[in-house]
This record gives structure tokens, sequence and C-alpha cells, in this order.
């Protein structure tokens, strides 16, 4: 009897499949059979005992932080636990000592969540240069042409939510790095899917969360900053989970932690994170890593056929399928078709997807199969 592929061994994992083709994890991701069993026992957990429990849970949960930190090759310390990638993003740009003058660079293609924290920093004199991008993704040479002496921070999407535009972070952050600034990158349309290692892209900061590509209920997020720049960035949220003795409640001095935990405030999303834990057990079980990943090799397969067989039937793809430019987000339209009823017919066969900017959108996950694809395109015909 022949072993299951890993497309299979995952797909065993995923409820919605009993009658769901679901192309949309770039939105909401299902969750993973054993996490959902995960949250049933907490919950079961918590009703029972209250808080009794409370010591193997957060042992868990700085499990999961252990996780986050080898699948992009950093250390735990530079790792903290916030709610979502806002956090993150609010975290640089409200805790960096900027100067009237400063400048920092975004792209106009942005996800709110990684421009609306830039753009209030023009309250304090800070330059908010935009960078316009046509078409499916920007060059690198449009970015770094922002970037001036007087630019501090340049924050990017490794994987635009819109076109699935992926960013070569590793040689923008060695260019940004030439130029005197700072790397900061939303990973979130990315991370748990695609390789990335910090020591080789030498990100400076990255912000994500988790209920998208790694499968996990809202509220567990994470923020990476390397070590060297702990003192750079002046805490926000700041709380017994900031300091170096937590619980020590008898004892008050504001002593922060040395290491990325100072940035973490108050109490944390247990439960979430210890769902965090189990998917991102599954991925890495599954071959998801820093420097290589069969779950990025099946999205990239699955994506590439899907692609295909949309364009048998008449679909213009808008993102750029070429090499490492892919993601497992694929932008198309059918021209003079209405995307919103095209996404309802396909809602009504049971078969998930998004629209963004005006075209539909689609994000199979590892799972997702040959038969789904064909079920996307029947609901579509």
């Amino acid at each position: 009897m022949s072993q299951p592929t890993p497309r299979d061994q995952f797909r065993q994992q995923m409820t919605i499949t009993d009658e769901w083709a679901y192309f949309d994890h770039s939105s909401v991701s299902p969750l993973p059979r054993r996490t959902a069993d995960l949250i049933r026992q907490f919950v079961d957990q918590a009703a029972a005992g209250g808080n009794l429990h409370w010591p193997q849970w957060a042992a868990t949960v700085e499990k999961t932080r252990g996780q986050i930190a080898q699948l992009v090759n950093a250390d735990a310390e530079e790792i903290a636990l916030l709610p979502n990638t806002t956090h993150g993003v609010s975290l640089v740009a409200g805790g960096y000592d900027w100067q009237p003058g400063d400048s920092i660079v975004v792209l106009s293609n942005e996800f709110p969540a990684n421009l609306y924290a830039w753009m209030h920093l023009e309250s304090i004199g800070v330059e908010v240069r935009q960078v316009q991008v046509e078409g499916a993704g920007p060059t690198l040479d449009q970015i770094v042409a922002a970037i001036d002496g007087t630019t501090k921070i340049v924050a990017v999407s490794w994987v635009s939510y819109s076109t699935g535009y992926r960013l070569d972070i590793a040689k923008l952050t060695e260019m940004a790095h030439a130029r005197g600034a700072l790397m900061f990158v939303d990973v979130i349309q990315g991370l748990g899917v695609f390789p990335f290692d910090v020591k080789e892209t030498g990100v400076d900061f990255f912000a994500s969360t988790s209920q998208k590509w790694m499968m996990t209920p809202e509220g567990a997020g994470m923020f990476y900053i390397r070590r060297e720049h702990f003192d750079k960035l002046r805490p926000l949220f700041i709380g017994p989970s900031s300091m170096v003795k937590p619980y020590d409640y008898d004892r008050i001095a504001l002593d922060f932690a040395d290491s990325a935990r100072r940035f973490e405030g108050g109490s944390k999303n247990m439960v979430g994170y210890m769902a965090l834990g189990s998917s991102l057990g599954l991925l890495m079980e599954l071959g998801a890593g820093p420097q290589s990943s069969t779950i990025g090799d099946l999205v990239l397969e699955i994506g590439d056929l899907a692609c295909e067989r949309l364009q048998s039937i008449g679909a213009s793809i808008y993102s750029d399928r070429e090499g490492d430019k892919r993601s497992g987000i694929i932008s198309f339209e059918f021209p003079g078709q209405n995307p919103h009823e095209l996404r309802q017919r396909c809602v009504d066969a049971k078969v998930a997807l998004s629209v963004r900017s005006g075209r539909l959108r689609i994000s199979p996950h590892g799972y997702t199969n040959a038969d789904d694809v064909e079920r996307l395109i029947t609901a579509l015909s």
C-alpha cells in the first residue's frame, strides 16, 4: 500500500474539505482537526478547572514562541507575542525615535494595517513616501529610488494581499541597509508557507498574525526584532510581561526583560497561542521551514494548475506568475463580468474565494487538490 502524499496527509487534517473547496486562506483559514481538538480541550479544562491548568498552558505558549523562532531561524528571545500585525507595525511606528525631517518609504498598494500607523507619523513631521505601484508589484529599483539620507525605515509587505506579488526581501534589505535604512516587513501573506530566514534576509523587524496561512483563530500574532535593536524601540505596551520577573508581584521594579518580551505588556491569548503551536507543528511536520518548504512547493504547484484551468475558460490572470514572484495568492478577472456576482455564484456552489481591488482572488493552501480546482472552474463556467 502506497504512503499518502504530503498533500493527502495535510488534507486528512482539514474538516472543511468534507463540503467546501476552500480558496480563501489569504483571508482567514479553516482550522486543522488537531487544532480544533486542542481548543475544545482548552475550553473543557477552563470550564472544569478555572486557572488550575495555567502552568501547563503557559509552558505551551512558550513552546509556541520557540516554534515561531525555529520557523524563521531566529532566537526565541527575538520573538514577541503580540495580538496582530497592527500591533507590530504600531510598535515600530510609535516606538522609534523619529525626528522632524525623517522619512519612511512605503508602498501605495499596501494592506491598511501596514499603512495607517506610518501615515500617522506625518503629524510629528515625518515624511511618508508612498511608492506608487503600477501593475502586480513594484521593482526593487522603484522602492530604492525613494530612499535618501533622511530615510530611517523601509516598510513593505513580503507578499501583496491583493495581487500576490512576492518581493525579494533579502535583496531589498541589502539595498536599504546600504543606504542607511532599516527594514520592516509585514510577512502575514507568506509566513508558514514559504521559507523565511531572518538571518539570510537580514530584516530588522517583522510582524504577522496567524489566522491566515498559519491556520489559527484571530488574535495570536508575532513580532520579530533583531537583538541589536532592542534599545532602538521605546516599549509602548508596558506591563508585568515586559519585565525580567513578570510574576513577582511583590517586587515592583521597572526592569525590562532583555528580550523581545519587553514589548508584550500584559496577558496573552493563551488558547490562541496554543492553537498556533498546534497548527505550526502540523505545517512544520509537513515540511515548512526557514530554508525550504514542502508546503510552499505544494501551494505553487496547485496555483499553477489553477491558473492554467482559469485561462482555459477565459480568465485573465493579473498576478505575476513568474518564478519567485509567485505566491499563494492569485488575482484574476473575466473581462466584462461582475466579480462580486461571480464570487456569489461560487459561494452558492460551496467554493470559497474573495474579491480584492475589483478582481477575484484565490489563495489555495497545501491541502488544496485538483478536484477543488475543478469545482472552482465548474462554478465559474
